[in-house]
């Protein structure tokens, strides 16, 4: 159906009036939008598992809605992408690209670049320079071969933007694939990041020069003679462009920034607005000059302050709209225009072939040979060449741009969309196979004291936090275990962040990387991010502690990973885990008051069921000990009192020993609190009661319950002798060396939970130390089908962490490391009445 795009309407009066609202620009419009956004998210999800960016399924879902498969039928196109729909669809997708390039060069520290240092300077150049080389080598054939003499675009134009289009790197779609490689924060990550940002600089200067050479790709006849001076005053405005907004426009927005700053946790209104809409008025003066509107959006972007709340906030304000629905548009209409029957032939599939060849050879080689001339290591010299061969967003802004000015053909542009396609999908999975970080031992508490070299060994501790309401209680347990002997503690503190499919994520990063401690929480005031690092600047300077912080940026579902590499690689003896709930001390309130209210105290957290997964997955794959720290209040002033470094440290702990392999990592975990000067250790033994002394309990894989209502244990067969032999010496070795620093009480309880509930329940401690038991005791095996509330606990743990009992210490539960790494399964229990068995142990 012939449309005039003139008469063309916006909105339709209804099926019901005989308007179909397909021939109308806003419905359309709607209905193409939401088309993109289904497809394109469907197949993010199908290329999840191979770890692609998602710029990957925006293009892929443009290129099979447009005319190389679904537009093959002409009645689709003619119905849902009309000719007449283009400049509309294209000129949204537009605001969006515009607002996005803000939002990079806000995100884009040019301190940080200077800081990189030569190295990264060195990588970059070469990465840029040798692909550029190569693009213009392959112009000549290009442009002799795919072009007719009628439409052959003129020289000079054509070569830079082959070379730009071969030589970029995509930093934003870089950022996102390194995050997912859990390299985000590592050596090479840092090397990475930085150069990519050299080359996205380089870039944008590149292509501002395309375009000022390429003017309006000769539409017209006398425009293909337009003067060489026209070319000279695009790029000599675009630099006093460029100067008047970092000269003028950055101390403008510094103040605007400064004054707009939060206030009662709002930034005002009227200078979001302002910045917005500046935004605009920049896109439409370089539109102006004769450069493309983006760069203004983009220079603009890197005048706005990166310290301070306002930036952050801006971010926060438009990135889900832009990021999310719009950008989306514009990956698709590249799609749109992407049409892979054009490209026919032996010829030009030939020169599909060597398009792809120059452009992995001519980045991977540059890379890496100047890698390893700045005394990189080989393998990650090697990985830096793929990861610096990642294109993308970059790359199909240049090739619309080149398209749009008439430079790039149908043809060229499907062959340099298809290579921008493969070269960022082989990225990922050619970085896997390649880099291989170094493997730690796998090691638990006993070991390092078994160690023959123990006086001489390290402690270290691998703890994680959410942020710093996990401060207090972290620094309280980790004084308790420092040892005043010889043995010395680091201590690496590890700042678990969320990496979300907003690109906001990466700014956090480089702040990370750039205060060498984790940007805390981009809801709350900087005061939170700079009292986690006084409080630990401050306990960095305690005798015989090394502390070092680290970031984890990643999903949630993959956040178990980045806990596991960082144990292995610094060779950690012993993770903690902070609980996914936790309770605050008010203290306006008697420290009696607080616990009236049934242990939920007066403030109540939960950071949600994800991260409770996250510890689930940890105690399942650590390489070493695990503890998981419930806490209730551990940090507070009632609960410490000052040790004689001036530190606090937590006064009274009780160990609850029942036996087996947990029990004893808790029961060693306890012997070396026992060591600080200001700590008081009981350790509570209990011993099979009479009930069961007398019966026999088997425990048997029961698969098809629920594990999260069940408790789970280690699917191997138990010695009971052994284990009995086992927890005896634990027990005799722990009495050997503390025997004069801890209380010792036994006890043969009738009923178990409350026993435990009336230890739980009394004011007698502040932290109860309990193992996990996977391998349970007779006693623990007794409790096995009771209804779980937190099963990842074990089954003591799970009755003192319970909300509805009263109990008011913290709590620590121990997990000892499991080398051979065995299943862990939920179980049914079978009691066998007789006189049998007096071992005290269950069999599994």
């Amino acid at each position: 159906m012939a449309f005039n795009i003139s008469a063309v309407k916006t909105s339709s009066n209804g099926a019901w009036q005989g308007d179909n609202p397909l021939n109308f620009a806003f419905p359309l419009l709607i209905v193409q939008t939401a088309l993109i956004v289904a497809v394109s998210r469907s197949l993010a999800v199908l290329f999840k598992p191979l770890r692609q960016p998602k710029v990957i399924a925006e293009i892929v879902g443009g290129i099979l809605l447009g005319p190389s498969a679904l537009g093959r039928d002409p009645a689709y196109m003619d119905r849902i992408f009309p000719d007449w729909s283009m400049p509309i669809l294209e000129s949204v997708a537009s605001i969006g690209l515009l607002f996005f390039l803000f939002l990079v060069g806000l995100e884009l520290d040019l301190s940080s670049i200077r800081r990189s240092g030569k190295r990264a300077f060195y990588i970059a150049a070469a990465g840029i320079t040798l692909p550029f080389l190569a693009g213009v080598g392959v112009s000549f054939l290009i442009r002799n071969t795919l072009y007719t003499a009628a439409d052959r675009p003129g020289f000079v134009e054509f070569i830079v933007f082959m070379g730009v289009a071969l030589s970029i790197t995509a930093f934003p779609v870089l950022a996102r694939i390194l995050a997912e490689l859990k390299l985000l924060t590592t050596q090479i990550g840092e090397t990475a990041m930085a150069a990519a940002a050299f080359n996205d600089v380089a870039a944008w200067i590149l292509l501002a020069l395309a375009v000022a050479l390429a003017g309006n790709g000769g539409e017209e006849k006398e425009k293909e003679k337009k003067s060489p001076l026209v070319s000279m005053w695009v790029l000599l405005s675009g630099v006093g462009f460029v100067v008047f907004m970092l000269v003028v426009i950055r101390p403008v927005m510094k103040w605007i920034a400064k004054r707009g700053s939060p206030e009662n946790g709002a930034v005002k209104e009227s200078y979001v607005c302002l910045t917005l809409a500046g935004v605009m008025v920049s896109g439409l003066a370089t539109d102006l000059i004769g450069i493309h509107s983006i760069f203004g959006a983009f220079v603009f972007g890197l005048t706005i302050p990166k310290e301070g709340e306002f930036g952050q906030r801006l971010i926060e304000r438009i990135e889900d709209f832009v990021s999310g629905l719009l950008l989306p548009l514009y990956f698709a209409t590249s799609g749109l225009k992407t049409d892979v029957a054009k490209i026919r032939g032996a010829v030009s599939w030939g020169m599909l072939g060597l398009v792809v060849v120059t452009a992995c050879v001519g980045k991977i080689v540059g890379t890496f040979a100047v890698a390893v001339m700045v005394k990189v290591p080989v393998r990650e010299a090697l990985t830096l060449g793929f990861l610096m061969n990642t294109k993308g967003l970059v790359e199909l802004i240049v090739l619309n741009i080149g398209k749009e000015k008439k430079v790039l053909n149908d043809e060229t542009f499907a062959i340099l969309v298809l290579m921008a396609l493969f070269t960022t999908f082989i990225t990922t999975p050619s970085a896997m196979a390649i880099y291989r970080p170094t493997r730690g031992i796998h090691r638990k508490l006993k070991d390092l004291s078994a160690s023959e070299h123990s006086s001489k060994e390290e402690l270290r501790i691998l703890a994680c936090l959410h942020g710093p309401a996990n401060v207090s209680s972290l620094i309280s347990l980790i004084v308790s275990i420092r040892t005043t002997k010889i043995l010395k503690l680091k201590l690496f503190v590890m700042h678990l962040m969320e990496l979300t499919e907003r690109s906001s994520s990466i700014i956090m990063v480089r702040r990370a990387q750039k205060n060498g401690f984790p940007f805390v929480n981009r809801y709350r005031h900087d005061e939170c991010h700079s009292s986690v690092i006084r409080g630990f600047q401050a306990y960095r300077q305690l005798g015989r502690v090394a502390v070092r912080p680290i970031t984890a940026v990643s999903p949630l579902p993959t956040m178990h990973e980045d806990i596991c590499l960082m144990a292995e690689t610094k060779r950690v003896t012993l993770i903690i885990l902070p609980f996914h709930r936790r309770w605050n001390v008010d203290h306006g309130h008697s420290h009696n008051h607080h616990h009236q209210d049934g242990g939920d105290g007066n403030v109540h957290e939960n950071v949600g069921h994800a991260w409770r997964l996250v510890n689930q997955r940890v105690l399942k794959h650590a390489p070493c000990s695990v503890a998981v720290l419930v806490d209730r209040g551990l940090g507070s002033i009632e609960s410490q009192s000052s040790s004689l470094d001036g530190s606090n440290v937590v006064e009274r702990v009780c160990v609850i020993f029942f036996g087996g392999p947990d029990d004893r990592e808790a029961l060693e975990l306890g012997g070396r609190m026992a060591e600080h000067p200001a700590v008081k250790v009981t350790v509570m033994r209990f011993l099979v009661g009479e009930t069961l002394r007398s019966n026999t309990i088997t425990l048997l894989p029961a698969p098809s319950k629920c594990k999260e209502k069940n408790y789970a244990f280690l699917t191997t067969n138990v010695d009971p002798e052994k284990e009995k032999e086992l927890d005896g010496g634990a027990l005799e070795d722990f009495m050997s060396k503390w025997k004069d620093m801890v209380e010792y009480k036994e006890k043969e309880p009738s009923n178990i939970i409350e026993e435990i509930l009336s230890i739980g329940q009394s004011q007698d401690f502040d932290l109860i130390v309990v193992g996990r038991g996977r391998s349970p005791s007779m006693e623990v095996a007794a409790l096995a089908e009771r209804q779980a509330e937190h099963p990842e606990l074990g089954p003591i743990g799970d009755v003192l962490a319970s909300s509805n009992n009263h109990v008011i210490p913290s709590i620590l539960v121990v997990q000892q490391h499991n080398k051979a790494h065995v299943e862990e399964m939920t179980v049914s229990k079978i009691v066998n009445e007789s006189s049998l068995s007096t071992d005290g142990d269950a069999n599994v």
